[in-house]
């Protein structure tokens, strides 16, 4: 009978492990979207080629982030709803998943000029990407234990980056053959091809319910609710307004820091592809040391000491954004080397510091939501988690671009990231870890 038990637990240990790899191959499916379109190769192509350089460049690349946001933002606590009330996440997900990938092998038809084309498409897979992450977070609950949390959702972001990682060695060739638009549809096949396990594998439990109304008035009538009763909700409400403002400055970085390092930089694209080898690099490691942080010292407090060191990033970022900066000449004078190579040796140690939080933060905060939302609301919280981050993607990206068309340089845009990641951390500070209410 003992070993029948521990033949038992041995099984149920094996099955968890294996649905911890299938979901998190998913994170490694989607980021070589996010890392070909968001940040890196369609980022810097819209700006360069298709809008031809122009400082109105990072207008445009603003407003259609904000855009697609802005949209995401706006159905996805109704999506995360219904799934909630159909048991539908992996519907949901497919859908939105295939939505993507259609629209990013599309890009491959974008040329020079074609602002509206490009922005429309871009808008399209984002809005795709964006809401299909309701769906993927809120299967954290129900692959492990609470107590793994931390560490599951900082394993999923590390096989995100290794995924971007695998992508930008995939799509180097084509790039020092300046195949530049062959990379979209490349991404997108990679993101298919490894999206496939979750639907296969994942199981998503069933509910028989009597449905008297549309599955999209079911969907607002429970948002609604949600809304109303937020203030039972007042932990959560107050973690959610926290993440609004810190995800603003990390939403921001990633949108804008290729083109920052093509623009004010002058990095090439093989530079480019070296730069983001180290911020991915530094990603899986931050991931899942923050992820073991979080698990033995608190998932509130491995939050804050990440976005500590957002500021620092940031502030050191301004302070060497150009050749003539003190502290520029000042390691110029120390290292005995040209104040252009400082400039590039800075922005490398900047990715470093990037990177070794850029998961960790957004890991910890998937972990720390998981724990703070009632688990019979989880997709509808989700959603709502989903709202604020996505929201929070309209105002941050689109006063970087705003800032940096209106002065014609980006350096000054980068200080306003610091405010968002300064309200993010005080508000913190307030929530309490282990409440759901």
């Amino acid at each position: 009978m003992k070993n029948l038990y521990q033949e038992s637990r041995k099984s149920l240990k094996e099955n968890e492990r294996f649905r911890i790899v299938v979901w998190s191959l998913f994170d490694f499916a989607n980021t070589s979207y996010s890392i070909i379109v968001v940040t890196f190769i369609y980022a810097v192509y819209f700006k360069q080629t298709v809008a031809d350089g122009k400082p109105i460049g990072d207008f445009y690349w603003s407003l259609g982030t904000s855009i697609s946001m802005l949209i995401t933002a706006l159905i996805s606590p109704v999506l995360g709803a219904i799934a909630d009330f159909s048991a539908g996440k992996k519907r949901f997900l497919l859908f939105f998943t295939l939505i993507c990938i259609l629209s990013t092998s599309l890009l491959y038809f974008v040329h020079k000029g074609n602002i509206l084309y490009g922005l429309i498409l871009f808008i399209i897979a984002n809005i795709g990407f964006e809401a299909g992450l309701v769906f993927y977070d809120a299967f954290l609950p129900e692959i492990t234990k609470p107590k793994n949390y931390g560490r599951v959702s900082g394993y999923g972001f590390a096989m995100g980056y290794l995924g971007s990682l695998a992508t930008l060695g995939l799509i180097y060739p084509f790039i020092q053959k300046q195949m530049i638009r062959e990379t979209f549809p490349l991404s997108a096949l990679v993101f298919l091809v490894f999206s496939i396990p979750l639907f296969i594998y994942i199981k998503d439990s069933r509910k028989n319910i009597l449905k008297e109304n549309s599955y999209l008035k079911i969907g607002f009538n429970r948002v609604v609710n949600t809304i109303t009763n937020l203030k039972n909700y007042k932990n959560l409400a107050l973690f959610l307004l926290s993440f609004f403002f810190y995800i603003e400055g990390v939403n921001t970085v990633i949108y804008f820091s290729g083109n920052y390092a093509s623009t004010t930089l002058k990095f090439t694209f093989q530079e480019l592809i070296v730069f983001f080898i180290i911020v991915q690099t530094t990603a899986i490691l931050g991931s899942i040391i923050f992820g073991l942080m979080a698990d033995s010292f608190g998932t509130k407090k491995s939050l804050i000491i990440s976005l500590f060191v957002w500021l620092f990033t940031i502030l050191f970022a301004f302070l060497t954004s150009d050749v003539e900066s003190g502290l520029i000449k000042w390691l110029s004078k120390l290292l005995l080397f040209e104040s252009s190579k400082v400039l590039h040796l800075c922005f490398y140690i900047v990715g470093l510091l990037a990177g070794s939080v850029m998961g960790a933060t957004q890991s910890t905060s998937r972990g720390l939501m998981s724990k703070l939302t009632p688990f019979e609301k989880k997709t509808e919280f989700f959603g709502f988690y989903s709202f604020f981050g996505k929201s929070s993607a309209i105002i941050g990206p689109f006063v970087f671009g705003l800032i940096s068309y209106l002065t014609g340089t980006q350096k000054f845009a980068i200080l306003s990231v610091c405010f968002f990641f300064i309200i993010g951390m005080v508000l913190l500070i307030f929530v309490r870890e282990n409440e759901t209410t």
